[in-house]
């Protein structure tokens, strides 16, 4: 008897321990923002973060094909959160989080993202007859905001002699602008200029 009361337990307990058991998959298209095309040749990385902690473990990676898809099978686990990681050379990078609860194992977990080239802009300044107490402001008016490379949207200011080039970041193909005025004069301007991907163009600002 005991025998037989153990064999039909056996079977209960071992299919309480697939339950919660499965697969993610998570799957979508990066796309080119500047171009409006697939970013092929980009690197997508995974990792998984343990509940309660901030290492980030790496689960997989894959290089875009032409097509810009990507995607990832996994085992389900207790995690906390998944990251995906997205970067190409001369493209903004991306970071996202992925929290577990937020996943499905019926069905494919679609996540598209969308990222754009840079550009650079040289804001020249040049002072052409210096005197101590000249005072000139500019403030970014258009340009990329919110990122680790990014110039400040604040008033930056300069006194005195000033012949110097501050190199800011852009998105590819898009306007950067800023306003300049020199206190104590009526001299102001509005100077805009289209920053082509991956290169470099100028904005001087004389007085």
């Amino acid at each position: 008897m005991i025998r037989f009361v153990f064999c039909l337990v056996l079977p209960i307990l071992l299919l309480s321990c697939k339950k919660g058991q499965g697969t993610f998959v998570l799957c979508g298209e990066i796309t080119d923002a500047t171009f409006q095309t697939e970013l092929s040749g980009a690197k997508v990385m995974l990792f998984k973060v343990p509940a309660g902690s901030s290492n980030e473990i790496a689960v997989d990676s894959v290089i875009l094909g032409d097509d810009g898809k990507y995607s990832f099978s996994f085992p389900r686990e207790q995690m906390e959160k998944y990251i995906i990681k997205i970067s190409k050379d001369g493209y903004f990078s991306l970071s996202e989080d992925i929290h577990f609860s937020s996943l499905s194992l019926d069905d494919e977990n679609t996540r598209d993202y969308s990222t754009t080239a840079k550009s650079w802009v040289g804001i020249q300044l040049m002072n052409q007859n210096p005197q101590v107490d000249d005072h000139l402001t500019y403030i970014k008016q258009e340009g990329k905001q919110g990122c680790l490379e990014c110039c400040p949207s604040t008033e930056q200011n300069f006194y005195g002699t000033t012949d110097t080039t501050i190199y800011c970041i852009n998105d590819g193909n898009e306007a950067y602008s800023v306003y300049y005025w020199v206190n104590g004069t009526t001299t102001q301007e509005i100077i805009s200029q289209v920053t082509p991907a991956f290169d470099t163009s100028y904005i001087t600002i004389t007085y």
